[in-house]
């Protein structure tokens, strides 16, 4: 992502995370400022992403969607199943948003996809 902006909110939401001061109310504010600046990129995908995440924050008041799996899962479900934690997996939430940062690698992109593959079967 090139947008200063976007990015600067992305950073503060990390920060905010490595020092334990993760707050439900204020990343969902930050990811839909970001996804306001995003709708400008015209990609669904990362649209989509903002959206359920922050869907998913306020719903449930925690993140918890694993870090997709590297090696692809022969059964639909173990993979969902392998994606949802049990609690509050700030870890993935921080993972999630570094995927922001760089857009032009593909796999980043994949990722987010397997993040709202996970968002939707939540």
């Amino acid at each position: 992502m090139e947008n200063k902006q976007a990015l600067k909110l992305i950073e503060k939401i990390q920060k905010e995370l490595l020092q334990n001061k993760f707050s439900v109310a204020d990343s969902i504010a930050d990811l839909k400022k970001i996804r306001e600046i995003t709708l400008e990129l015209n990609n669904p995908v990362v649209t989509k992403a903002l959206r359920l995440a922050y869907e998913h924050l306020e719903a449930n008041k925690a993140f918890l969607i694993g870090i997709p799996d590297d090696e692809p899962v022969d059964s639909k479900e173990t993979e969902i199943e392998a994606n949802i934690s049990e609690e509050n997996n700030l870890e993935s939430f921080n993972y999630f948003l570094s995927l922001f940062t760089d857009l032009s690698k593909k796999n980043n992109v994949l990722d987010l996809k397997e993040y709202n593959k996970a968002f939707l079967a939540f």
